[in-house]
């Protein structure tokens, strides 16, 4: 049978403790300060087996209203709630704000018991009954069951176990099939085991021996071993209150609120956005920035509430918030949480998590209150595009889409295809997958050709940029692997050549002037020889601008007219070849060549000796050895 948690909810004193125990035979109160003042302050736990053969797990939650951050932390993680209402006193405050925090948390089931019915007559428990009803309309439990109980004299217990039996045939189970959660609420060690945690699998399941992390501090564990309801079992699922005694962790690393999950699956955060429910009972409407007290499972942390849509929220009213909180947590979308006021403490209102892991958002941006719109009401492959597209050039990984979508199967992956199919997402890597919106692949492209386009107008003498110019220059704001997709993005419109690249429709074209000057400047650098004068000795010879003349010189080199041998120092490339020989017949016949030789061959000072000895090492045809170059061995 499918595991099914109950809860309960109700004012002090008004008997859930009582009403536990007359079910299961389990006094949940087990602190001594609840022993010795007759109140439950922590979460109780206990079970019991329903005729039908389940086993139903019962959460008791305390009803004082100074423990009521213990009773949201246990009515995240409830299937059904049973409202509890003594019938001596009826509703009272924490009835009132317990319901509320449980349609907040969006408690679908459940059931109210009037406890203590020996201690009333028939007229008051049917004027009870009545005001119950009246009280309950318009919320989840309108039509629920009523049942009326003494846990003392033991009248009704049989007809309550028969109704709970029937809701949880009905009741929808967490599912199994998604990410391990378990946020925590209790941690203590036991002698001979270690660290032992406690809580509900609110989704997946988890086996002994796996490998878990503790959120948000994402500190690595083990399990060792695992208990449903006290006993020993190999695997625990979604729905069961689950003991996991840890491997590897110390107590004191780890506490309520914190969640277990596999490792690397969930990532912490500072912020939320969020859909706020403000109730209706609410007397003052929430201010941006207000200081609250944030609930989210287990955990109960300070933050601000920044309003992204209204100045102010009224009682009754919704609204997009991001919460700014003062420590990380992790969730995923679609978790519910309870917001109360820091001072005085109530309960002001609640919603459910749209982004886990948003940036910064300025406060009434357009497209940030259309995204969130999306994120609220669009369908899977809509919220998936409204994520990568608000991630703009810098894409998303497949883990971060996880997380964002709360989606850890492979119908994540269906939806991607499909986006990739209409071409609305690029994916730019595979090892990491990354996605980016096709807008902001053809803003790149854009900003890539307008460079080359200005380039080219600019310098027309010459064939294109660096890589690494247009780059840093006109696409610094995308990383290297989005540049490389880029550049083979572009394969049918830009041309590459080792380091340089340009557009397909770019041609050199030279003036007439320029074609005298590119002759003149291969008659002067051959007639040099191996004495050849710098580019700023062309340009004052030839009365040009340098950039002209090193443009010219480019060309040729691309021409294959000219080497360079160094920086400022050109050569004819057919004088180069004809050294080359001279050269290698030279090393043959005296087992090598010396600067002092290599001078005399080519007629040249030590200027001019030197570079081109390196030159040849650099092209790895000779090999300097001591003092002497000789030819490299093929």
């Amino acid at each position: 049978m499918k595991p099914i948690i109950l809860g309960t909810a109700g004012h002090i004193d008004h008997g859930k403790t009582v009403l536990i125990k007359a079910l299961t035979g389990i006094d949940t109160d087990r602190l001594k300060e609840e022993k010795l003042r007759g109140i439950t302050i922590e979460l109780g736990f206990a079970s019991f087996k329903l005729p039908s053969g389940g086993l139903l797990g019962i959460i008791d939650v305390p009803g004082h209203e100074k423990f009521v951050h213990h009773m949201v932390a246990g009515a995240c993680s409830m299937d059904l709630v049973a409202l509890i209402v003594a019938a001596d006193e009826g509703i009272m405050p924490q009835t009132r704000e317990h319901l509320e925090i449980c349609s907040l948390l969006k408690v679908k089931k459940g059931l109210v018991v009037i406890t203590k019915a020996d201690l009333v007559d028939g007229e008051w428990l049917s004027l009870l009954e009545e005001d119950i009803k009246a009280f309950i309309a318009g919320t989840f439990l309108e039509n629920a069951p009523i049942a009326k109980v003494s846990a003392i004299t033991g009248e009704g217990i049989p007809e309550l176990i028969n109704t709970l039996d029937m809701l949880t045939k009905d009741a929808e189970p967490k599912s199994s099939i998604d990410l391990f959660r378990l946020p925590i609420d209790r941690v203590f060690t036991m002698k001979g085991f270690g660290t032992v945690v406690t809580g509900t699998t609110i989704s997946g399941k988890v086996k002994v021996g796996e490998s878990l992390m503790a959120y948000p501090n994402k500190k690595k564990t083990k399990v060792r071993n695992l208990q449903v309801h006290n006993q020993d079992v190999a695997e625990a699922i979604a729905g069961q209150r689950t003991a996991i005694n840890l491997q590897g962790i110390e107590k004191d690393e780890i506490e309520r609120g914190d969640i277990l999950a596999p490792p690397d699956t969930l990532i912490p955060s500072y912020m939320l956005d969020s859909f706020l429910e403000v109730l209706p009972s609410v007397k003052k409407a929430i201010k941006n920035k207000t200081f609250i007290r944030f609930h989210l499972n287990t955990a109960e942390i300070m933050g601000y509430a920044i309003l992204l849509d209204k100045q102010e929220i009224g009682p009754g009213e919704t609204g997009y918030v991001q919460f700014r909180l003062q420590q990380p947590t992790v969730a995923l979308p679609g978790d519910h949480f309870v917001m109360r006021a820091y001072s005085p403490i109530c309960t002001l209102g609640g919603g459910k998590i749209l982004n886990p892991i948003p940036k910064k958002h300025k406060r009434m941006h357009p497209l940030t209150i259309n995204n969130l719109e999306t994120l609220r009401k669009g369908g899977e492959e809509q919220i998936i595009e409204t994520h990568i597209f608000d991630a703009k050039f810098r894409g998303l990984s497949k883990s971060y889409l996880c997380v964002l979508t709360n989606t850890f199967s492979r119908d994540l992956d269906n939806y991607l295809d499909k986006l990739i199919k209409s071409r609305k997402i690029y994916v730019i890597s595979s090892d990491p997958a990354c996605y980016v919106h096709y807008e902001f692949v053809e803003k790149a492209k854009e900003e890539a050709i307008r460079y080359l386009s200005n380039f080219h107008k600019q310098y027309p003498l010459l064939p294109g940029p660096a890589k690494t110019e247009l780059k840093t220059k006109a696409l610094s704001f995308i990383d290297n692997i989005f540049f490389d997709f880029l550049l083979q993005h572009l394969s049918n419109e830009i041309l590459q050549e080792q380091n340089l690249i340009w557009l397909r429709t770019h041609k050199i074209s030279l003036s007439e002037a320029d074609k005298r000057l590119k002759h003149q400047i291969i008659s002067t650098l051959h007639k040099a020889g191996f004495s050849p004068p710098t580019p700023k000795e062309l340009a004052a010879q030839f009365k040009a601008p340098i950039e002209k003349i090193r443009q010219i010189l480019d060309i040729l080199i691309k021409e294959r007219l000219l080497i360079k041998i160094k920086e400022d120092m050109y050569c004819n490339t057919n004088l180069i070849e004809d050294l080359k020989k001279e050269m290698a017949k030279f090393i043959n016949e005296h087992e090598g060549v010396t600067p002092s030789q290599f001078k005399s061959l080519i007629n040249a000072s030590r200027k001019y000796a030197i570079p081109l000895l390196e030159y040849f090492d650099s092209i790895k045809w000779t090999i300097r050895l001591g003092d002497k170059r000789t030819l490299r061995k093929k």
